[in-house]
């Protein structure tokens, strides 16, 4: 497999914003002061602290930081999963926290995909019926050729029958990958999508994603604690204690661990 730094640089030599085409958006998805707090009082808990971050189109940008300090909660919020207690996400030019229930999940059905730890499938479907479903419930028909791409590249074609109580949990997360990326959304969310799979399998995922920003010019957000994934990946976003702490682009594993351990012993690592 190619170094991804070495072929990411070769397929986005630079672009800069005045080299945009004509009319590209400059974001997909944005936070402006994002607060997301939990519990009240002497126990509320401030997830994220005033996070603002445009996540740009047909772009690859990972997420980290140490454990708690609001990766998942970024993401979700992103996503219309959750709703920050102030400030906005903004999907395009639709402002999420304005949107009713319905309207919320119709964006979310038809322009999102998701990929979670633990693959969120409903467990009376088979495989094949949890991969179709995002793809049924908005109406339109899967792309067969595509789905049969990719259920061979994720090497599942022999478990679309069964249902995901008889499936281990890596296979459980190749069918939510499917799922995710059948109906080639606008934005592809991840949150630690290769924690259960093995690392050939992990591989794999990643090269999809990073396939699918290159050629379909889709856009995709995730959320990683391991510095060989984010290095798929064109930005990665530094987060602690609920605040932007630095950003690295066009990242290398060796970057990104340094960056790391950096910001476990300083307040601010910057740009990198």
């Amino acid at each position: 497999m190619k170094n991804p730094a070495t072929a990411r640089a070769a397929r986005h030599p630079g672009t800069t914003e005045a080299e945009r085409p004509a009319g590209a958006p400059h974001s997909v998805v944005r936070a402006i002061n994002v607060i997301r707090s939990y519990g009240t009082g002497t126990g509320m808990v401030r997830a994220l602290d005033g996070v603002s971050i445009d996540i740009p189109a047909g772009r690859f940008t990972a997420i980290m930081g140490p454990s708690g300090s609001g990766k998942s909660t970024l993401l979700h919020c992103l996503a219309g999963l959750d709703q920050p207690t102030s400030g906005s996400i903004l999907l395009g030019d639709v402002e999420l926290g304005r949107l009713t229930d319905g309207a919320l999940t119709a964006v979310r059905r038809d322009h999102i995909g998701f990929v979670f730890q633990d693959g969120n499938l409903l467990p009376y479907l088979t495989a094949g019926e949890n991969i179709d479903l995002a793809v049924t419930l908005a109406g339109r028909r899967p792309d067969r050729a595509w789905r049969r791409e990719l259920i061979d590249l994720l090497g599942i074609s022999d478990r679309l029958r069964h249902l995901p109580a008889e499936l281990s949990g890596g296979q459980r997360q190749r069918v939510a990958i499917a799922r995710a990326l059948l109906g080639r959304p606008d934005l592809i969310v991840a949150d630690e999508p290769t924690g259960a799979l093995d690392t050939a399998a992990g591989q794999r995922f990643l090269q999809i994603l990073r396939d699918r920003v290159d050629h379909d010019a889709q856009t995709v957000v995730m959320v990683t604690h391991d510095p060989a994934a984010a290095a798929f990946a064109d930005d990665v976003v530094l987060l602690r204690d609920g605040r932007i702490a630095g950003r690295i682009s066009n990242p290398t594993r060796e970057r990104i661990v340094a960056a790391l351990a950096e910001l476990s012993t300083t307040s601010d690592v910057g740009a990198v």
